[in-house]
Protein backbone atom coordinates (compact mmCIF):
# COMPACT_ATOMS: atom_id res chain seq x y z
CA UNK A 1 0.00 0.00 0.00
CA UNK A 2 1.24 3.47 -0.84
CA UNK A 3 0.36 6.78 0.80
CA UNK A 4 0.34 10.10 -1.03
CA UNK A 5 0.99 13.26 0.98
CA UNK A 6 0.36 16.36 -1.11
CA UNK A 7 1.50 19.82 -0.07
CA UNK A 8 -0.20 22.53 -2.16
CA UNK A 9 1.94 25.69 -2.29
CA UNK A 10 1.78 29.22 -3.66
CA UNK A 11 4.75 31.51 -3.01
CA UNK A 12 6.05 29.39 -0.13
CA UNK A 13 9.81 29.62 -0.79
CA UNK A 14 10.46 30.59 2.81
CA UNK A 15 8.59 27.63 4.35
CA UNK A 16 9.52 24.69 2.16
CA UNK A 17 13.16 24.26 3.33
CA UNK A 18 11.97 23.68 6.90
CA UNK A 19 8.68 21.86 6.31
CA UNK A 20 9.78 19.21 3.83
CA UNK A 21 12.65 17.75 5.92
CA UNK A 22 10.42 17.67 9.00
CA UNK A 23 7.62 15.87 7.15
CA UNK A 24 9.98 13.44 5.42
CA UNK A 25 11.66 12.51 8.68
CA UNK A 26 8.32 11.98 10.40
CA UNK A 27 7.03 9.71 7.64
CA UNK A 28 10.28 7.77 7.53
CA UNK A 29 10.08 7.10 11.27
CA UNK A 30 6.34 6.61 11.72
CA UNK A 31 4.73 5.48 8.46
CA UNK A 32 4.46 1.71 8.02
CA UNK A 33 3.55 2.12 4.36
CA UNK A 34 5.48 3.23 1.32
CA UNK A 35 4.90 6.96 0.84
CA UNK A 36 5.33 9.76 -1.65
CA UNK A 37 5.48 13.48 -0.91
CA UNK A 38 4.24 15.69 -3.74
CA UNK A 39 4.78 19.45 -3.76
CA UNK A 40 1.96 20.90 -5.85
CA UNK A 41 3.10 24.35 -6.94
CA UNK A 42 0.23 26.40 -8.30
CA UNK A 43 1.65 29.36 -10.22
CA UNK A 44 4.12 30.60 -7.62
CA UNK A 45 5.93 33.79 -8.58
CA UNK A 46 8.86 33.41 -6.16
CA UNK A 47 11.52 30.66 -5.90
CA UNK A 48 9.06 28.03 -4.67
CA UNK A 49 9.35 25.84 -7.76
CA UNK A 50 13.13 26.04 -7.81
CA UNK A 51 13.40 25.13 -4.13
CA UNK A 52 10.84 22.34 -4.45
CA UNK A 53 12.77 20.75 -7.32
CA UNK A 54 16.01 20.99 -5.36
CA UNK A 55 14.40 19.30 -2.36
CA UNK A 56 13.00 16.54 -4.56
CA UNK A 57 16.55 15.61 -5.55
CA UNK A 58 17.57 15.41 -1.90
CA UNK A 59 14.71 13.44 -0.38
CA UNK A 60 13.70 10.00 -1.59
CA UNK A 61 10.06 9.53 -2.49
CA UNK A 62 9.44 13.19 -3.23
CA UNK A 63 8.38 14.79 -6.50
CA UNK A 64 7.08 18.13 -7.77
CA UNK A 65 4.01 19.00 -9.84
CA UNK A 66 3.76 22.48 -11.34
CA UNK A 67 0.56 24.20 -12.49
CA UNK A 68 0.46 27.46 -14.42
CA UNK A 69 -2.86 28.44 -12.84
CA UNK A 70 -3.55 29.40 -9.24
CA UNK A 71 -5.92 27.40 -7.09
CA UNK A 72 -5.26 25.16 -4.11
CA UNK A 73 -8.20 22.96 -5.03
CA UNK A 74 -6.99 22.68 -8.61
CA UNK A 75 -3.53 21.62 -7.43
CA UNK A 76 -4.84 18.99 -5.03
CA UNK A 77 -7.26 17.56 -7.58
CA UNK A 78 -4.54 17.27 -10.23
CA UNK A 79 -2.12 15.44 -7.94
CA UNK A 80 -4.76 13.14 -6.49
CA UNK A 81 -6.16 12.31 -9.91
CA UNK A 82 -2.76 11.43 -11.33
CA UNK A 83 -1.33 9.64 -8.28
CA UNK A 84 -1.25 5.83 -8.19
CA UNK A 85 -1.20 5.79 -4.39
CA UNK A 86 -3.88 3.80 -2.58
CA UNK A 87 -4.54 6.53 -0.01
CA UNK A 88 -4.36 10.23 -0.82
CA UNK A 89 -3.88 13.07 1.62
CA UNK A 90 -2.90 16.69 1.81
CA UNK A 91 -1.50 18.92 4.52
CA UNK A 92 -0.77 22.63 4.66
CA UNK A 93 2.84 23.64 4.12
CA UNK A 94 3.07 25.48 7.44
CA UNK A 95 2.46 22.19 9.29
CA UNK A 96 0.10 23.98 11.67
CA UNK A 97 -1.51 20.63 12.45
CA UNK A 98 0.59 18.43 14.70
CA UNK A 99 1.99 15.61 12.56
CA UNK A 100 1.21 13.15 15.37
CA UNK A 101 -2.34 13.15 14.00
CA UNK A 102 -1.23 11.86 10.59
CA UNK A 103 -0.91 8.15 11.53
CA UNK A 104 -4.47 7.87 12.93
CA UNK A 105 -5.75 9.86 9.94
CA UNK A 106 -4.23 7.28 7.58
CA UNK A 107 -5.18 4.28 9.71
CA UNK A 108 -8.84 5.34 9.62
CA UNK A 109 -8.76 4.58 5.89
CA UNK A 110 -6.22 1.75 5.81
CA UNK A 111 -7.61 -0.35 8.65
CA UNK A 112 -10.97 0.94 9.82
CA UNK A 113 -13.05 1.13 6.66
CA UNK A 114 -13.53 4.87 6.33
CA UNK A 115 -13.58 6.59 2.94
CA UNK A 116 -12.40 10.02 4.07
CA UNK A 117 -10.65 11.31 7.18
CA UNK A 118 -10.52 14.95 8.23
CA UNK A 119 -8.66 16.80 10.93
CA UNK A 120 -10.86 18.94 13.14
CA UNK A 121 -9.94 21.97 15.21
CA UNK A 122 -13.49 22.31 16.52
CA UNK A 123 -14.14 19.09 18.43
CA UNK A 124 -14.04 19.33 22.22
CA UNK A 125 -10.84 17.31 22.49
CA UNK A 126 -9.01 19.39 19.87
CA UNK A 127 -6.21 21.66 21.06
CA UNK A 128 -6.19 24.86 19.03
CA UNK A 129 -4.18 28.03 19.38
CA UNK A 130 -5.35 30.87 17.15
CA UNK A 131 -6.72 34.39 17.18
CA UNK A 132 -10.29 35.24 18.15
CA UNK A 133 -11.11 36.53 14.65
CA UNK A 134 -10.20 33.29 12.89
CA UNK A 135 -11.84 31.21 15.60
CA UNK A 136 -15.15 33.07 15.26
CA UNK A 137 -15.12 32.95 11.46
CA UNK A 138 -14.34 29.22 11.46
CA UNK A 139 -17.08 28.34 13.94
CA UNK A 140 -19.66 30.49 12.16
CA UNK A 141 -18.75 28.97 8.80
CA UNK A 142 -18.83 25.35 9.97
CA UNK A 143 -21.54 25.43 12.62
CA UNK A 144 -23.94 28.08 11.34
CA UNK A 145 -23.61 28.02 7.56
CA UNK A 146 -22.62 24.49 6.56
CA UNK A 147 -24.63 22.65 9.20
CA UNK A 148 -27.67 24.88 8.75
CA UNK A 149 -27.72 24.59 4.96
CA UNK A 150 -26.73 20.96 4.55
CA UNK A 151 -27.32 19.29 7.96
CA UNK A 152 -23.85 17.76 7.89
CA UNK A 153 -22.15 15.93 10.74
CA UNK A 154 -18.45 16.54 10.09
CA UNK A 155 -17.17 19.36 12.27
CA UNK A 156 -14.43 21.20 10.36
CA UNK A 157 -14.44 21.61 6.58
CA UNK A 158 -11.48 23.98 6.36
CA UNK A 159 -8.67 22.30 8.26
CA UNK A 160 -5.79 21.64 5.86
CA UNK A 161 -5.36 18.06 6.98
CA UNK A 162 -7.39 15.47 5.05
CA UNK A 163 -7.16 12.01 3.52
CA UNK A 164 -9.27 9.98 1.10
CA UNK A 165 -9.13 6.54 -0.49
CA UNK A 166 -8.26 6.45 -4.18
CA UNK A 167 -11.60 4.78 -4.92
CA UNK A 168 -13.55 7.56 -3.21
CA UNK A 169 -11.42 10.23 -4.87
CA UNK A 170 -12.00 8.70 -8.30
CA UNK A 171 -15.74 8.78 -7.74
CA UNK A 172 -16.02 12.16 -6.00
CA UNK A 173 -13.47 14.50 -7.59
CA UNK A 174 -15.29 14.68 -10.97
CA UNK A 175 -18.30 16.05 -9.06
CA UNK A 176 -16.33 18.84 -7.32
CA UNK A 177 -16.54 22.07 -9.32
CA UNK A 178 -14.48 24.43 -7.17
CA UNK A 179 -10.74 24.78 -7.83
CA UNK A 180 -9.87 27.10 -4.96
CA UNK A 181 -10.38 27.09 -1.18
CA UNK A 182 -13.99 25.87 -1.29
CA UNK A 183 -12.91 22.54 -2.79
CA UNK A 184 -12.56 20.94 0.67
CA UNK A 185 -16.06 21.92 1.74
CA UNK A 186 -17.66 20.83 -1.51
CA UNK A 187 -15.88 17.47 -1.40
CA UNK A 188 -17.01 16.75 2.16
CA UNK A 189 -20.61 17.82 1.64
CA UNK A 190 -20.95 15.68 -1.49
CA UNK A 191 -19.24 12.76 0.21
CA UNK A 192 -21.61 12.83 3.15
CA UNK A 193 -24.69 13.25 0.98
CA UNK A 194 -23.60 10.25 -1.10
CA UNK A 195 -23.09 8.05 1.94
CA UNK A 196 -19.31 7.88 2.18
CA UNK A 197 -17.96 7.24 5.66
CA UNK A 198 -16.09 10.22 7.17
CA UNK A 199 -13.70 9.96 10.11
CA UNK A 200 -13.66 13.15 12.21
CA UNK A 201 -10.33 13.44 14.05
CA UNK A 202 -9.52 16.07 16.72
CA UNK A 203 -6.09 17.61 16.15
CA UNK A 204 -3.60 19.89 17.82
CA UNK A 205 -3.36 23.01 15.69
CA UNK A 206 -1.40 26.27 16.03
CA UNK A 207 -2.31 29.34 13.98
CA UNK A 208 0.36 30.56 11.58
CA UNK A 209 0.55 34.39 11.82
CA UNK A 210 2.25 34.50 8.41
CA UNK A 211 -0.50 32.54 6.65
CA UNK A 212 -1.09 33.34 2.97
CA UNK A 213 -4.83 32.90 3.43
CA UNK A 214 -6.80 36.11 2.84
CA UNK A 215 -9.54 35.52 5.37
CA UNK A 216 -12.21 37.95 4.15
CA UNK A 217 -11.71 37.17 0.47
CA UNK A 218 -11.70 33.44 1.14
CA UNK A 219 -14.81 33.68 3.33
CA UNK A 220 -16.68 35.54 0.58
CA UNK A 221 -15.67 32.92 -1.98
CA UNK A 222 -16.74 30.11 0.36
CA UNK A 223 -20.15 31.65 1.03
CA UNK A 224 -20.73 31.97 -2.71
CA UNK A 225 -19.73 28.33 -3.05
CA UNK A 226 -22.19 27.27 -0.34
CA UNK A 227 -25.04 29.11 -2.04
CA UNK A 228 -24.15 27.63 -5.42
CA UNK A 229 -23.90 24.09 -4.04
CA UNK A 230 -27.11 24.43 -2.02
CA UNK A 231 -29.04 25.51 -5.12
CA UNK A 232 -27.42 22.79 -7.15
CA UNK A 233 -28.35 20.03 -4.71
CA UNK A 234 -31.91 21.29 -4.36
CA UNK A 235 -32.33 21.32 -8.11
CA UNK A 236 -30.52 18.05 -8.76
CA UNK A 237 -29.87 15.90 -5.66
CA UNK A 238 -26.77 13.70 -5.70
CA UNK A 239 -26.93 10.09 -6.78
CA UNK A 240 -28.81 7.58 -4.68
CA UNK A 241 -26.93 6.62 -1.51
CA UNK A 242 -25.15 3.31 -2.04
CA UNK A 243 -26.69 0.35 -0.27
CA UNK A 244 -24.96 -0.71 2.94
CA UNK A 245 -22.88 2.47 2.86
CA UNK A 246 -24.75 4.79 5.16
CA UNK A 247 -22.87 7.88 6.37
CA UNK A 248 -21.00 7.33 9.59
CA UNK A 249 -18.53 9.24 11.69
CA UNK A 250 -16.22 8.24 14.45
CA UNK A 251 -14.32 10.71 16.53
CA UNK A 252 -10.83 9.64 17.48
CA UNK A 253 -8.62 10.90 20.25
CA UNK A 254 -5.86 12.07 17.93
CA UNK A 255 -3.31 10.26 20.10
CA UNK A 256 -3.18 6.91 18.31
CA UNK A 257 0.11 5.89 16.73
CA UNK A 258 0.76 4.04 13.51
CA UNK A 259 2.22 0.57 14.00
CA UNK A 260 5.80 0.18 12.91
Amino acid sequence: MQINVTIPVFNEASRLPASVPKLHQFLTEHCRFKFEIVIADNASADRTLEIARSLSQTYEGMRVVHLDQKGRGRAIKKVWTESQADLLSYIDVDLSTDLAALPPLIEALASNGFDLAVGSRLLKTSLTTRGLKRECISRCYNNLLINALFHTRFSDAQCGFKAITRKAATELLPLVEDDAWFMDTELLILAEKLGYRIFDLPVRWVDDPDSRVKIIQTAFHDVRGLIRLHRQLRKSPPFKMPANNQPSERRGSGNESMPN
